[in-house]
């Protein structure tokens, strides 16, 4: 079976010219956040998972970080993400 991969696919609306792919393969979409401050991107997830055993309970945490400059010349408003 195909793998499936979850990617950010970031570009400007308005050249389309693509900026970064981020690899969130192992985090649900609803644990990725995008923010575009300051002429920069910033992708962040975060995956948290609570296991009870027969000493208590263990969690497991992982995250991801990755921050992209913006190119000269582009604006923060023209900046899209998709997934």
């Amino acid at each position: 079976s195909m793998e499936r991969r979850h990617n950010w696919i970031l570009n400007s609306c308005h050249d389309h010219r693509l900026l970064a792919l981020v690899d969130v393969k192992g985090f649900d979409p609803k644990e990725v956040t995008v923010t575009v401050k300051d002429g920069k991107v910033k992708v962040l997830a975060e995956h948290e998972e609570e296991h009870a055993t027969a000493r208590g309970k263990e969690y497991n945490y992982k995250n991801m970080t990755k921050e992209i400059n913006l190119p000269p010349g582009v604006s923060e408003d023209e900046v899209i993400h998709s997934l």
